[in-house]
């Protein structure tokens, strides 16, 4: 019994990670966006002073601006939103499973055969090349250095 209470939870936490609720007045909660694209108005069209326009063609622009960036993007976030959606998901998809199934395996197996290949190399250095250093700071060890100041 209370394995099958068991199964079922972890049936029902399953179920739950891709049918979650969402937060439809936070939809950048990680704040990945923020300074994308933000653009108003004001980042775009700015009128420098003794240049101005006549304040209801600032209006009428400024309402044009808004109005139409508004409706454009929920026209095409409603046009291409979901179709978008399948590719990118396909895209990490296949990104998540290229890199479970090729990646990961790949650079396991390289740092279990590259282990065995430094041994023999870490073995060949210590043999032929530890002695020929250790005899030649033997040699160099009773070098000095002295430094004058000439005037």
């Amino acid at each position: 019994m209370a394995e099958e209470q068991t199964e079922l939870d972890e049936r029902i936490i399953i179920k739950d990670q891709h049918t979650k609720e969402i937060d439809l007045v936070n939809r950048d909660p990680k704040r990945i966006n923020e300074d994308v694209v933000k653009v108003d108005f004001e980042d775009v069209i700015a009128e420098p002073v003794g240049t101005y326009s006549f304040d209801g063609v600032w209006k009428t622009s400024y309402t044009t601006f808004t109005v139409s960036k508004y409706w454009c993007y929920r026209l095409l976030s409603a046009i291409l939103g979901i179709p978008l959606a399948v590719i990118w998901g396909f895209l990490f998809a296949l990104i998540s499973f290229c890199h479970i199934w090729a990646v990961v395996p790949c650079i396991k197996s390289y740092l279990i055969e590259i282990q065995c290949v430094s041994r023999i190399y870490s073995l060949c250095i210590h043999t032929f090349c530890d002695p020929f250093f250790e005899a030649l700071s033997k040699i160099c060890s009773n070098v000095r250095v002295a430094l004058r100041k000439e005037i």
